[in-house]
């Protein structure tokens, strides 16, 4: 067993050794890491018809300036994440956008794969930008960030999450507006974007025999509760907060706080009811 163990431990050093900076790789002598970079660096994806959008380090890519939409996405994903930089990411995400957007030509919408491969001209919009874009602000500039989002949903519209990133920025626009009209069409296009967010992951019969949730989604219902809680409809709060309730029963939530608040508030709403009856 021990000398098991030894020879396991030599390959893991044999194997991190082959790969330190420096050293050739055996099964690619021309790559060098940390010398041999851009398109004979295997963490700099060669485009493809969807452009990779997940995160690559950035000081993987050894990138001196961005020279297209992924390349600046990436630079700001880094800035934002690493350097908490987010100046600097709004900036160099709005410039990837600007060279990856539907209005200049430069890209388009895919609804088939039928027909694509590497030469796919213009590539594809791409969703991740916008939507870390939209993130960035949606508390400074509400109405851009749901423009953002509405591009993410033409890009793709079963994306979960985003609807109610919708919801999220309609609320803030609400929140400050000054005349009750443009409160209350705020509120009720945030009303709107969080029913679509539930619409995409429906409670049915099969998903409660195989589940036993009566309701889904629980930070949706309660940003719906807090909305007909401002705009004053109990009968509104007091359902989203049952329903509340029901979607943490089994998931709990990330701010375990509301459950006793929500359990607080139905119990104040109920014996409301039970006064006007009486």
């Amino acid at each position: 067993m021990m000398l098991r163990a030894l020879s396991l431990c030599a390959c893991w050093l044999f194997m991190w050794a082959a790969l330190l900076p420096g050293q050739t790789n055996p099964q690619d002598p021309s790559y060098v890491p940390g010398v041999t970079f851009q398109t004979t660096n295997p963490n700099y994806p060669v485009r493809n018809p969807f452009y990779f959008e997940g995160r690559i380090d950035w000081n993987l890519l050894q990138i001196t300036n961005p020279s297209n939409a992924w390349e600046y996405a990436q630079r700001g994903i880094h800035e934002q994440d690493d350097l908490l930089d987010n100046t600097s990411a709004i900036t160099d995400y709005q410039r990837s956008i600007s060279m990856n957007n539907l209005s200049n030509g430069t890209c388009q919408i895919i609804t088939t794969a039928t027909g694509l491969g590497a030469a796919t001209n213009p590539p594809p919009c791409m969703f991740t930008v916008r939507l870390r874009l939209g993130n960035l602000l949606i508390e400074t500039d509400p109405a851009a960030a749901i423009d953002l989002f509405k591009e993410v949903l033409n890009i793709d519209p079963l994306r979960l999450g985003v609807n109610g990133m919708i919801g999220e920025a309609y609320t803030k626009i609400a929140e400050e507006a000054s005349a009750f009209t443009g409160r209350s069409a705020a509120y009720n296009n945030a009303i709107g974007a969080y029913q679509a967010e539930l619409d995409l992951s429906p409670v049915t019969p099969a998903t409660i025999a195989l589940t036993s949730d009566l309701a889904n989604n629980a930070h949706v219902h309660w940003a719906l509760a807090e909305i007909y809680r401002a705009t004053g409809q109990s009968a509104g709060e007091g359902r989203e907060l049952t329903l509340y309730l029901q979607a943490t029963q089994w998931h709990s939530d990330t701010y375990a706080w509301r459950i006793q608040l929500a359990n607080a508030r139905l119990k104040t709403l109920q014996s409301q009811v039970r006064g006007v009856r009486r």
